[in-house]
């Protein structure tokens, strides 16, 4: 078992990484793209690939220069003033959308669960070829299918409890496609070129969709920005494809997410780069704080407590939660809260009424904090949740007393445990984690909470962080005694959950689970000291 240890604590250095998880997703070997793309795709494709890869390539080098920025000292701060945060300019909100109280959201490539959510009377689904869907080209492929066919309503599945076929019903639940983000890459579509995977998502919906048969705009969920500059490179996407698809400029309608420490700074600036286009802004507060803690690695007053000891109004989260509303409202956008982890249970009662509690207070705290509605990820959550907030929108509300340029850095000092347990947790959550990936999940049910590459991220940089600052800051075990995180104990750990792992799933006899299992702890580790802490 881990004990404390007085050992000295080396630092945090990269090492060989023969399964190095990269970012790419490739066709198969026997993959024809003139044979199976839709036909003519090859040639819509060409335009947006001439005038958007280079421009991706150069937008995740400046992402790389400023990570190592911050780690020299150098961290995101506000902007000049500029024709964004000065001028009064104002978005008219379409009806269709006006009503967002509650977003569903999980992986287009599950076609019941699709269905499942667009029926359950939620205002907005949002259908996910991001973290909750695993980047390989069968999930990927499946969920662009499982998106065609929900925006032309003819997506099913077949219910074997009730021996029947189920389709969408009609509804007015605005439908939003998250593409993958700006730093995946698509390999296998033209001969040894790698695209944008971003460009390809988009580009194979919005070729296929027939626009005259949507009951509203293409509607685009962006995720994963991490400056007002991306969002240039997102608006001449929309505005290529209308002009290729021969569409109004403003065709293509977007949402995005706020789930970057350096975006939180430049919300006012990104929303003004596609004011034709944008219709809200989200705070991605999970994957927002693993872009914290990456942009605050070095800084040993940055280490977090244990997650789930960290309230959901700790201050770093609250002051930015309080800003998205005043900038969304400021120019008559709507503001989107975050995913509640917790998930519901129809098998235990005692979990489910608490994770309906949590739920209810979690968006009631967004409510008061003037957001116009937040995600779910169950169809059970969906009354209660649209239930906290008291109008189908706030947009003439604004904040009082919010600054234009509010801390968002506080120091989470005062709140939370960081205890040996919590480590331990976050070293068997990668593991479990990276174990659904390979077996091809994007997100995965974990002890009652729904975990997806944010989790993973989160409890990546939260052990790389103890291992960087253990001499500096004190993780207690159950005795109260300090820990040191050395290299040997985070080895000890995942030796000690994997073997839990492994005792645990024994009953089932399936040697591919333990080998999977394996790999999944051998990758997990290895990510971590080699610091691969972006979303991959």
């Amino acid at each position: 078992m881990a004990t404390a240890t007085t050992k000295p604590n080396p630092a945090l250095a990269p090492l060989p990484f023969s399964n190095r998880i990269v970012a790419v997703n490739s066709a198969p070997p026997d993959f024809d793209s003139a044979r199976d793309l839709p036909e003519g795709f090859l040639e819509f494709l060409a335009p947006l690939h001439a005038a958007l890869t280079l421009r991706q390539r150069a937008l995740i080098a400046r992402r790389d220069y400023a990570l190592a920025e911050a780690h020299a000292g150098k961290l995101p701060d506000y902007l000049p003033p500029s024709v964004a945060t000065t001028n009064s300019w104002r978005i008219e909100l379409p009806a269709w959308c006006a009503d967002q109280r509650n977003q569903m959201t999980g992986p287009a490539d599950d076609a019941d669960l699709v269905v499942k959510m667009l029926n359950s009377g939620a205002p907005g689904v949002m259908l996910d070829l991001e973290d909750s869907t695993a980047n390989v080209w069968e999930h990927n492929s499946q969920g662009l299918r499982n998106i065609l066919e929900a925006l032309a309503s003819r997506l099913t599945y077949f219910d074997r409890k009730r021996n029947k076929t189920v389709g969408i019903n009609p509804s007015a639940t605005v439908i939003f496609t998250r593409p993958r983000g700006l730093h995946l890459h698509q390999a296998g579509i033209l001969p040894g070129e790698l695209l944008p995977a971003s460009l390809f998502d988009v580009a194979m919906v919005a070729y296929q969709a027939d626009f005259s048969a949507l009951k509203h705009p293409l509607c685009i969920y962006i995720p994963k920005s991490e400056s007002a500059d991306e969002a240039l490179w997102w608006r001449d996407l929309f505005q290529m494809i209308a002009r290729l698809r021969g569409l109004p400029t403003n065709a293509i309608k977007c949402m995005a997410l706020v789930e970057s420490h350096p975006l939180a700074f430049q919300m006012e600036e990104f929303a003004w780069n596609l004011r034709d286009h944008i219709v809200g802004l989200n705070l991605g507060r999970w994957d927002y704080m693993a872009s914290l803690i990456h942009f605050n690695l070095e800084n040993p007053e940055w280490v977090l407590p244990d997650r789930n000891t960290i309230p959901h109004n700790v201050a770093f989260f609250q002051n930015l939660r309080n800003l998205l509303p005043e900038i969304c409202h400021k120019h008559g956008i709507l503001a989107i809260g975050g995913m509640t982890a917790l998930y519901p249970s129809r098998e235990d009662a005692e979990l489910n009424a608490r994770a309906l509690k949590i739920l209810a207070e979690d968006k009631k705290n967004e409510a008061n904090s003037l957001m116009d509605g937040a995600w779910t990820g169950h169809p059970d959550q969906n009354e209660i949740a649209v239930s906290q907030f008291p109008a189908p929108n706030q947009l003439q509300a604004r904040p009082a007393n919010t600054g234009a340029h509010p801390d968002l850095r506080p120091l989470p000092t005062g709140v939370g445990k960081r205890t040996l347990a919590g480590t331990r947790a976050a070293v068997r959550t990668v593991i479990r984690y990276r174990n659904g990936v390979l077996s091809g999940k994007g997100a995965s049910l974990l002890d009652g909470y729904m975990e997806d590459l944010a989790t993973d991220r989160i409890y990546r940089l939260m052990i790389a962080q103890r291992m960087k600052h253990s001499d500096k800051v004190e993780v207690l075990d159950e005795g109260g005694t300090p820990v040191l995180h050395t290299s040997e104990l985070i080895h000890d750990l995942f030796d000690e959950e994997l073997d839990r792992l492994l005792r645990e799933t024994a009953k089932n006899s399936d040697p591919q689970m333990a080998a999977t299992l394996r790999e999944a702890r051998g990758i997990s580790e290895e990510m971590i000291r080699g610091a691969e802490f972006n979303p991959a």
